[in-house]
């Protein structure tokens, strides 16, 4: 049978039958272009489109579009309160509309710039507990002939069906991040090991801060766990139900930073082909983590000082004025202090971040902690590899409580990764950890250099240390030293180590 050609009631028939995609089609993009194709073909309309709200924009957007011009229409949004779709968005009332021309309320321009004859709209909201987060509308019959009353009842269920669809997907969402999260509690991916008194300190500060929304810089070397500090002040405080969301500063240009920062709108520039949302918006109720946040551009500075100062900011290429309610945690390993006073680093947007500070100390500041880590990483790895009796023998935990650990935290979890994986499966020996036995002399340190001299003496030696490490892998060497593999490469020609 013409499932055009069905009643009323047998169409509610069908599409309670069809409302079993709903759980078995996964892809909400998919499943929603399947729920308006069928309520446009059931229907005998001519067009029809779902559009959803951005409740930060205020702004409806074409989610799909049926028809001939569907591919013309979705490049257009419409601000809510304007137009029918806009109207219905706003009031949650449903509208038939048998004559446009005749109603005021249409917002004729979108039909006129993509060429399309419109006579008739009936739209109707598309809700999720009371809440409005779209419209689903059809526009003229294929036969000329109006859209009726009886036709709202069939409508307002596909409506249904679509905000359904949206919910489910949101609770899928929602599932899979509650899993992760606890995946990593679980494995306590992120719990900050020690019982010195230096860590104590910094720890007892943190979490002193995390139940305010007071912007904190995080000092530290690199591998010293900045960001382990920053996930405690978030986990400990009432942001802890709302997002963490991080970004390293370091790794993007100026342009691709903004971006991911403040998200864009779709052809904001070329690839952009499609809205993105910002870290900004995704952290909204929660926690933004900014590391290397020393490394940002003068003009990006600018741009974060200004969103830090007014509260609210601009997708790129749109004028919408958006507000978050976002706490900023910042970290560098730079001398802050430095950048501020030779001018690389704003004053004003130091100010800003650094209400509180925290010094994250570096093994060196901690070393009763070492046996308490390498036991921690040690029970981690050999899980993974199923050696459950694998123990450090007495003389690799000296080898490495004398060891200087100048990469910190990362540097030890990555040796005891590899001394589990090239050990004998029985016990840690001194030889299976690629560190050297000695406290290292410190490269460059001697009377008559020049700081020059003596900064270069110091960059040949640590460059070389972490080749030998790392067996010549110049992309590793580079991941330990926390720099551009690019970076490594000019340093290891200037200095002419490539014979080495």
């Amino acid at each position: 049978m013409d499932e055009r050609k069905l009643s009323p009631d047998l169409q509610i028939d069908r599409l309670k039958e069809i409302s079993t995609w709903v759980t078995s089609v996964l892809d909400v993009d998919e499943l929603l272009e399947l729920i308006i194709d069928t309520a446009t073909r059931m229907m005998q309309a001519k067009a029809s489109s779902l559009l959803l709200l951005d409740k930060k924009t205020k702004k409806l957007y074409f989610k799909v579009a049926t028809g001939e011009k569907r591919d013309e229409v979705r490049k257009y949004e419409l601000d809510l309160g304007k137009g029918i779709a806009g109207i219905v968005a706003e009031t949650g009332e449903p509208l038939l509309i048998t004559d446009v021309k005749e109603d005021p309320r249409w917002f004729k321009e979108i039909s006129q710039s993509i060429g399309f004859e419109t006579r008739s709209i009936a739209c109707v909201p598309m809700q999720v507990d009371g809440e409005i987060i779209g419209v689903v509308e059809i526009i003229d019959k294929e036969d000329g002939s109006p859209i009726l009353v009886e036709d709202m009842k069939t409508l307002r269920a596909y409506a249904d069906l679509a905000s359904m669809a949206v919910t489910n997907a949101q609770k899928i969402d929602r599932v899979k991040k509650e899993n992760r999260d606890l995946r990593e509690e679980l494995g306590n991916k992120y719990r900050i090991i020690g019982d010195s008194d230096a860590l104590k300190r910094v720890v007892s500060d943190a979490l002193k801060v995390a139940n305010s929304k007071t912007s904190t810089l995080v000092l530290g070397e690199s591998g010293a766990g900045k960001e382990m500090l920053a996930r405690l002040i978030h986990r400990a405080g009432p942001r802890r139900s709302k997002p963490l969301i991080l970004l390293n500063c370091a790794a993007l240009p100026e342009t691709l930073l903004e971006a991911e920062l403040f998200g864009h709108e779709k052809g904001a520039f070329t690839g952009a082909l499609s809205k993105k949302i910002g870290k900004f918006e995704l952290a909204d109720g929660g926690t933004l983590f900014l590391d290397e946040i020393g490394e940002m551009s003068p003009g990006m500075q600018a741009k974060l000082l200004q969103v830090l100062q007014e509260g609210i900011f601009y997708r790129v290429g749109g004028n919408t004025p958006i507000t978050v309610d976002v706490r900023v945690i910042s970290a560098t390993n730079r001398n802050i202090d430095e950048e501020v006073a030779e001018g690389r680093f704003r004053e004003d947007l130091f100010y800003r971040l650094n209400v509180v500070k925290l010094q994250m100390p570096s093994i060196r500041q901690r070393k009763e902690d070492i046996p308490l880590l390498a036991q921690y990483f040690l029970d981690l790895f050999k899980q993974e590899k199923g050696l459950q009796h694998l123990k450090i023998s007495e003389k690799a935990m000296e080898k490495m409580i004398r060891y200087d650990w100048p990469g910190n935290v990362r540097e030890l979890k990555n040796a005891m990764e590899r001394a589990v994986v090239m050990g004998n499966d029985d016990e840690v020996l001194p030889e299976d950890l690629p560190i050297s036995g000695q406290k290292m002399d410190t490269p460059g340190m001697e009377v008559g250099l020049t700081l020059k001299e003596a900064l270069d003496s110091f960059k040949k030696s640590f460059i070389t240390l972490n080749l030998e490490h790392t067996g010549g892998n110049r992309s590793k060497a580079a991941k330990k030293m926390d720099i551009q593999r690019t970076y490594l490469s000019r340093l290891i020609s200037k200095y002419n180590l490539d014979a080495k």
